[in-house]
């Protein structure tokens, strides 16, 4: 038998029968044909647009996989295709996240990794889906577009179809919204995004506070750090964010495994100066930024793929850039409201202007989260984009 990510007599058992509507049929993906099917889907969907930016498909097919993705140690998953005349026309993905549902109480199910074509009844079937899966498997509620965890792609875009998206984020057509709405899903919560413009200098204020805060707080700031310093960082990082963001939407502390397995895909493409990592008075991380040069347009030349080409587009744009992504920013929880994004943010800036970073995307934050939009009161931004996380309570 062909070893593929999903194929087995077990599942070939399991496999929800196939759902039939209006020549439309739901069919579970249960072996690497399929897989890859589910995976190209989007790029032909999107071919040409403008504002969609490719996922790299390694890093999805890593995702999905049961073999890879070590969040698979506590989630259940399956994935659909929907066909109409022998073609995909869209896809979805359900996911049970037993510890989140351990720690927040909710019986919920994730949808996520949903496309589809302009066809209301498209989006109706593939949701019926995860909500038949959803009962079967006792759950009360169906939320999403989310992942596996905090760290996947979540939040359907509701504004800014006019925007270049990220590469951490998803872009969807406008019709995505109305159809899920129409399917009897509604609001969750939401986050926004902001577009920064750089000073041409160092704003003055932002320079006194840092120096202020840190001379007060004995904060120490990592200088001309590699690559390799900042990876000895890594565990330091990652259990930084269990704590911080604990408290955050969905939010599941990360395992010693997916740090490691998330240091892996999120810190390869790093590049030293645009991170920075503020230390306390006993040289423990208090703080850090990572950020990194836009990949936007590179990931666009690249369509998805390293090879054979892919790769020399995404260094160049790590070399030379105008454009600069905000990845992720916490600061530990006993030192939050001291000042220490001020030293965070002074630092990238310093490093913005040095390289010719004009514009900054801040990436989904939460509405409500105040002490993360209060960074930017340093600087001239508008939110240009807001994402939405639905949900469905099931009868």
């Amino acid at each position: 038998m062909p070893e593929t990510l999903f194929y087995n007599d077990a599942l070939l058992k399991s496999a929800t029968p196939a759902i039939e509507s209006r020549g439309i049929i739901i069919k579970e993906v249960i072996n690497k044909k399929q897989l890859n099917e589910f995976i190209d889907f989007p790029y032909r969907l999107y071919k040409g647009n403008k504002y969609y930016v490719p996922q790299l498909k390694r890093d999805i097919e890593d995702t999905l996989s049961k073999n890879k993705n070590p969040a698979f140690e506590f989630c259940e998953a399956k994935y659909w295709l929907a066909y109409k005349e022998n073609k995909v026309v869209g896809r979805i993905a359900a996911i049970i996240n037993h510890r989140y549902i351990e720690k927040w109480k909710n019986r919920y199910i994730r949808f996520g990794w949903i496309d589809f074509e302009q066809e209301e009844e498209i989006a109706k079937k593939l949701l019926t889906q995860v909500e038949i899966w959803a009962k079967e498997k006792g759950m009360n509620a169906v939320h999403g577009p989310i992942g596996f965890t905090n760290f996947d792609y979540a939040g359907l875009l509701i504004e800014g179809f006019d925007q270049l998206g990220t590469f951490a984020t998803i872009y969807n057509y406008p019709y995505y919204p109305l159809f899920i709405e129409r399917a009897g899903y509604q609001k969750d919560v939401d986050w926004v995004e902001y577009k920064i413009k750089l000073p041409a200098v160092l704003p003055k204020k932002l320079e006194k506070i840092a120096a202020i805060v840190q001379k007060r707080h004995q904060f120490c700031v990592v200088k001309s750090a590699t690559t390799k310093d900042i990876l000895s960082y890594s565990k330091d990082i990652f259990r930084l964010i269990n704590s911080a963001y604990s408290g955050l939407y969905g939010m599941v502390a990360l395992s010693e495994k997916q740090i490691e397995y998330s240091t892996r895909k999120f810190l390869s493409f790093i590049r030293p100066d645009f991170v920075s990592l503020v230390l306390d008075k006993n040289n423990e991380l208090a703080a850090f930024g990572i950020t990194m040069p836009s990949l936007s347009l590179a990931l666009q030349k690249a369509k998805g793929g390293l090879y054979p080409f892919g790769f020399i587009h995404i260094l160049k744009a790590l070399k030379k850039n105008n454009l600069g992504d905000l990845c992720l920013v916490a600061v530990r929880k006993d030192l939050q409201g001291k000042g220490a994004n001020a030293i965070l943010m002074n630092e990238l800036t310093k490093s913005y202007i040095k390289n010719g970073i004009e514009y900054a995307e801040s990436n989904p934050e939460l509405e409500e989260n105040t002490k993360v939009q209060s960074i930017w009161e340093y600087y001239d931004t508008v939110q240009h984009k807001r994402r939405r996380c639905y949900i469905k309570y099931l009868e």
